[in-house]
């Protein structure tokens, strides 16, 4: 006989008190596992937390863990498992990679059959092709506000934010000159952290300076 785990969870401390809703779905579960003929051997549960963190949520840990290939993890709905699209795909993905399915009772999404798994690639596909579109125009609306001189990030050094425009600073654009010299001359990073330091030279937000803060500025520079 093939084999299920369940996972249950309700939101709320009063959901979780009363219990009505964990039953309820462990009933759901229950049902489509004797009506596909799975062996439910067991329900991992999140009583009274929230959706929205994963690494919160030791039952859904727990659940992903035992899961193994050939076995069927099964919800009563996506919602259990996850509020976004990005936790959604990350579980599928582990399961996959174990060789395990995934089941939701609610949206009727069942990677035991080919056609379930069809149909979750297709929502996968178009999940990812929604963040690429969103990538895309913030990269657009980005770079806009860079070519028109507009506040975009944290203010960089060589400038201030003045009235929601970029504004240069002379001394701090003549400090980015001499990194930009220095690292064109062949100085590593460390090297060029180091002498702004023994210079006293102190960051936008003051403190010491490191490769990584001299890395930054040097890659925005050339982009």
């Amino acid at each position: 006989m093939n084999r299920a785990i369940g996972y249950i969870r309700v939101s709320t401390e009063g959901q979780a008190t009363e219990g009505v809703s964990l039953e309820a779905q462990r009933a759901k579960i229950a049902a489509w596992c004797a009506a596909n003929d799975y062996e439910l051997v067991a329900v991992f549960e999140d009583a009274g937390l929230s959706g929205t963190r994963m690494d919160r949520r030791e039952g859904l840990r727990m659940a992903l863990q035992a899961a193994g290939k050939g076995v069927a993890l099964v919800a009563y709905s996506i919602s259990r498992l996850a509020r976004s699209t990005r936790d959604m795909l990350e579980i599928a993905d582990r399961l996959e990679r174990k060789g395990a399915d995934l089941v939701s009772l609610t949206e009727k999404i069942d990677t035991t059959s080919a056609a379930g798994r069809m149909i979750f690639r297709l929502l996968a596909t178009m999940a990812e092709f929604e963040r690429d579109l969103i990538a895309e125009r913030t990269k657009g609306a980005l770079a806009h506000k860079k070519a028109t001189g507009q506040v975009y990030a944290t203010t960089p050094f060589g400038f201030e934010a003045i009235e929601g425009r970029l504004v240069e600073v002379k001394a701090e654009a003549a400090i980015v000159a001499d990194i930009l010299r220095m690292r064109e001359s062949g100085s590593s990073l460390a090297a060029i952290a180091d002498d702004l330091n023994a210079r006293g030279i102190e960051g936008k937000r003051g403190g010491r300076w490191h490769p990584s803060t001299v890395r930054y500025l040097v890659a925005r520079q050339a982009a």
